[in-house]
């Protein structure tokens, strides 16, 4: 429980690095970054499965470029929902979700995954 909180936390801090280095992307506070990165979490664990996996064809003809895209869109759907949270276009979205996805990857290398076992 305590490893799912910190990386919710760290997710939070993920979407603080990449609202400081991607232009067009905003974050207003703490709470704005809490929410949106639950909100991320929920998005890409619900209608983004989904969509990647009707989009697998096209993901598999484009080496997974498409999957970028399908990133981008997510986070825009995130951004749309979120108070606080704002992605002015999708070439912002675009280059937030990879940069995001590179961070929270970083800081998930720091984690341990004891509890999950």
């Amino acid at each position: 429980m305590t490893n799912l909180l910190l990386r919710w936390v760290l997710s939070a801090a993920a979407l603080f690095v990449v609202a400081y280095f991607v232009p067009g992307v905003h974050v207003t506070g703490i709470l704005a970054a809490l929410i949106a990165a639950a909100v991320i979490g929920l998005v890409n664990a619900t209608l983004g499965s989904v969509i990647k996996f009707l989009a697998l064809p096209i993901r598999i003809l484009t080496l997974g470029i498409a999957s970028l895209v399908i990133n981008a869109l997510m986070l825009m759907l995130s951004a749309a929902l979120v108070p606080g949270f704002r992605v002015d276009g999708f070439i912002a979205a675009f280059i937030g979700s990879i940069v995001l996805s590179l961070v929270t990857a970083l800081f998930g290398m720091f984690l341990s995954d004891s509890e999950s076992k």
